[in-house]
């Protein structure tokens, strides 16, 4: 009788000669820290060990790029025609398999977006002659294809030598194989035009590295189910497609969307306004239609679901991208009886928005990423202390945990009655469920966990002096600023903290003060609920961010989901800016200033003109107030004092998060 509560996830699965542990697999995700060579660091192979030793079957590196010279898509892409990676990858596939994961490597060629081509040739090379994004493309000539296709075969073999146990073939998401695929490949020779020519590039790639690395080694290929963009193909092309790979590769990675459109990539990676395994369905169909293995990917976190995606037939294996950072133990959890302890990705996009600006993932709730290093090489501290934490939001909750695990002795207090923080305000929100999982996880690991716990009790000098701690960690937060605007304290004026907390209390219009992330996203769930929202904010984009200037210059345009600003956070931005643009009821006023509120609603100005707009209820969302000055009072009062979070500069969940863990890290290791 087996013991485990998921036996269908828990299931070995074979594809070619290898077995594979579960069905969990760790979707293709690049590193961009590399070296000055493209080569493999030691942080990006501790980047993907720590899922190895969470549990996943197979771990796969993202963009082991075929053609250096031809293909790269940027400059923090892995260069697989340079013999001098083998020392890295050979160490990268060593770690994972030690683990008992199998290796995997994403072999890939951007085609007509390899950009650093077109930098230094002037155009890129594609299935057709056209423009893209103002880059010429040329047609790829026969002799190009056929070198491309011993590219991959090359490429393939390099992999195996170096100790990797399967190859990931790339056709989706708009790269090199896709767009021979997409019905936009209308090319006259057997290369284009008809569906089998479209398919014929991509089954030579096949074919030659199946030649490249034998007949029972596995081989995985990746495809979009649909193409979700204008001209693309469907979900029934997608189907048909599937079909001419069954029987010539292990495993089909069903995917969705397409990378060089922001619209389609929110179907690539889902975000917090689907639904979880929204994109399962797609990979079902194929499954009905062809007899190899069949892998999901896609909003997919729940242990639960993922049983029975397997249970149901819909799918053989689950593919897991940004829940293996949120949780790279996840796997082990699940299969050990600890699911209540697994972090839940919320699909906030930092760790994409991170990797974009920084160059390095980091996610928002799991502190360990960016750090995988010293996760799997800890140091102990060399002296346990009395850790008195203020505040139990966000930041209080890690740092207290953090600590506690390092062996410390903790006292938490929260002046409220219950842990969380600001953002317990948030928690009847749909499209914030996660978070509000999050903050539920967080209170559980304090239960659990060697801390003194008291609610209702504030941090004070003299508390302070009764307790003697050797460390104080001040995590106060801030609270909301109430902007000086004439009529601000009228009866028709609350807070978005309040407002979000007594929806009901908000009137059928209602016009939102400041465009800033609070602002947008209460104004979206407000519009869901059926009010008619405006927002009103001063500066040309919203989010943190300036709109694009044929959008800025009309102040009162909604705003358009093909129009991207690029805020506070660049991707989850456009994710808002494609709920605006689907509620008839929602509307954003971009470089627009709030002059009075009154009775009837808002007086606001742009463009030197002044207007009112009617409303039943005015809220303002004008941003945070550290409160410094009570952390500051505890500053004297241990031999060390650190202030963390909103108490100092308002900012958000993965900063708290970040200084709460490094700090507590840090304790008692001098």
């Amino acid at each position: 009788m087996s013991c485990l509560k998921y036996p269908h996830l828990f299931e070995p699965i074979t594809l070619g000669n290898t077995t594979f542990r579960n069905r969990i697999f760790a979707s293709p995700q690049d590193y961009l820290n590399l070296s000055a060579e493209n080569f493999l660091t030691r942080d990006a192979i501790a980047f993907y060990e720590l899922k190895a030793l969470g549990g996943f079957a197979s771990v796969c590196l993202g963009d082991l790029m075929v053609d250096s010279k031809y293909g790269m898509g940027h400059r923090f892409q892995l260069r697989g025609d340079d013999v001098r990676a083998r020392a890295s990858m050979t160490s990268a596939a060593l770690a994972l398999n030690r683990h008992g994961a199998v290796a995997s490597v994403e072999l890939n060629h951007a085609g007509k977006f390899a950009h650093l081509m077109a930098e230094r040739e002037g155009f890129t090379y594609g299935p057709i002659d056209e423009m893209a994004g103002g880059i010429e493309v040329r047609a790829m000539s026969e002799e190009v294809i056929e070198n491309i296709i011993a590219s991959y075969a090359a490429v393939a073999a390099f992999a195996k030598q170096s100790g990797f146990g399967m190859i990931n073939i790339h056709a989706g998401h708009g790269w090199l194989l896709g767009q021979f695929m997409t019905p936009g490949n209308t090319r006259k020779d057997k290369w284009g035009g008809s569906l089998e020519n479209r398919m014929r590039f991509p089954l030579a790639v096949v074919e030659a590295v199946r030649k490249a690395v034998g007949p029972k080694y596995p081989i995985e290929l990746r495809m979009s189910g649909a193409e979700m963009i204008p001209g693309g193909y469907d979900a029934d092309e997608g189907v048909e497609m599937a079909k001419f790979f069954d029987g010539k590769v292990d495993m089909i990675n069903v995917s969705m969307g397409h990378h060089e459109d922001d619209t389609a990539s929110m179907f690539t990676h889902p975000n917090m306004f689907m639904d979880d395994g929204c994109n399962v369905k797609y990979a079902a169909a194929i499954k009905k239609a062809v007899s190899v293995p069949v892998e999901c990917v896609g909003g997919i976190t729940d242990p639960e679901q993922m049983e029975e995606i397997i249970a149901s037939g819909q799918a053989d294996v689950i593919q897991l991208g940004r829940q293996s950072l949120a949780d790279p133990y996840l796997p082990i959890k699940a299969r050990t009886g600890n699911e209540d302890d697994i972090n839940h990705c919320m699909r906030c996009y930092n760790c994409f928005h991170n990797s974009t600006i920084s160059g390095i993932f980091y996610c928002a709730t799991n502190p360990e990423i960016g750090h995988e290093y010293e996760s799997l090489f800890d140091t102990p501290p060399r002296k346990q202390k009395k850790v008195l934490i203020a505040g139990g939001g966000i930041g209080g909750m890690q740092a207290a945990i953090t600590a506690a695990q390092r062996g410390h002795e903790v006292i938490l207090c929260e002046k409220n009655s219950e842990l969380g923080g600001a953002l317990l305000c948030e928690k009847d929100v749909p499209f914030k469920k996660k978070l509000d999982d999050y903050i539920q996880l967080q209170k559980r690991r304090v239960g659990k966990e060697n801390i003194d716990l008291r609610l209702n009790t504030a941090v004070t000098p003299e508390l302070a002096e009764e307790i003697k701690p050797d460390v104080i960690i001040a995590a106060m937060g801030s609270r909301p600023v109430k902007p000086p605007v004439p009529g601000i304290d009228g009866e028709n004026v609350m807070g978005a903290e309040f407002a979000y907390m007594n929806t009901d209390k908000v009137g059928q219009r209602a016009v939102i003060m400041g465009g800033g992330l609070v602002g947008v996203e209460l104004g979206i769930h407000l519009a869901k609920l059926g009010r008619e929202v405006t927002v009103v904010e001063m500066t040309g984009g919203i989010a943190g961010g300036e709109a694009p200037s044929e959008v800025g210059e009309s102040a009162g345009a909604r705003i358009n989901s093909l129009n991207i600003f690029h805020g506070d956070n660049i991707v989850h931005t456009i994710a808002l800016n494609m709920q605006i643009d689907a509620l008839d009821n929602m509307t954003v006023l971009l470089n627009t200033k709030a002059v009075e509120i009154n009775g009837e609603g808002m007086i606001v100005e742009s463009a030197g003109e002044r207007k009112l707009l009617a409303a039943d209820t005015v809220i303002y969302a004008a941003g945070q107030r550290p409160l410094k000055e009570d952390a500051l009072a505890l500053n004297a009062c241990a031999p060390e004092f650190y202030a963390i979070g909103d108490c100092m500069v308002p900012k958000n969940i993965f900063a708290a998060t970040q200084a709460a863990y490094q700090i507590a890290r840090d304790i008692g290791r001098i």
